[in-house]
């Protein structure tokens, strides 16, 4: 393994334990969730890029399979995110669409939730692509929108303005209600049901966030 792939790897998983450890989460709006999974259902979670660090934490270690990105900062998230208890399909809607699609089915079908960053890996920021929908339509898995806010957080100045939590933070998580996305769905439903999602997570996104 590349030396430097190696490092990020270790010092990347190091910050994210020690980080995470420290932080507290209040979840509210899980209780669909909590029923699918009593049912034994595999979802399909989607949160907006710029949440992806903390929700990460969050949902550590239940074998999740997530799409990351071909582009060259993927290599390491994959690292460090398998480092944590999660499982990568490389892809994403500009390189590599059709091969992580079929991976994400085909993990789907073995009884793995997966997760997608909707609007990643370079945005537009938070603007549902196609391929999510795509994604539950193929593999049959309720999608579930979350969101997470909180005061003492760092804003990055990237596209997303992802958010780092600052330690000791108090994280609010809401979670939305299950959107399925029929098998046989027309091109005109795709794209309602695509409209749904995103207006879903950021209707959850503004209730967690604080006031300006």
């Amino acid at each position: 393994m590349n030396l430097k792939v190696r490092m990020v790897e270790w010092l990347g998983s190091a910050v994210f334990s020690i980080l995470g450890a420290t932080l507290r989460f209040q979840i509210e709006g899980d209780g669909p969730l909590r029923e699918l999974k009593r049912q034994g259902q595999p979802v399909l979670y989607t949160i907006w890029h710029a949440h992806l660090l903390p929700l990460a934490y969050l949902h550590r270690g239940e074998g999740i399979v997530v799409l990351v990105s071909r582009h060259n900062d993927g290599e390491y998230i994959a690292r460090v995110v398998e480092r944590r208890g999660f499982r990568a399909v490389r892809g994403s809607s500009s390189r590599g669409g059709a091969e992580g699609l079929r991976g994400l089915v085909r993990a789907a079908r073995a009884g793995h939730d997966l997760a997608i960053t909707p609007d990643g890996p370079r945005g537009p920021a938070q603007v549902v692509k196609p391929g999510t929908i795509v994604a539950a339509q193929l593999s049959g898995l309720p999608i579930i929108p979350f969101a997470l806010g909180g005061s003492r957080i760092w804003r990055m100045r990237s596209w997303d303005r992802f958010i780092v939590p600052k330690p000791f933070a108090t994280l609010q998580v809401r979670y939305g209600e299950p959107i399925r996305v029929p098998r046989r769905a027309n091109p005109d439903t795709l794209e309602r049901l695509r409209l749904e999602v995103e207006e879903s997570l950021n209707r959850l996104t503004a209730s967690v966030e604080p006031p300006p």
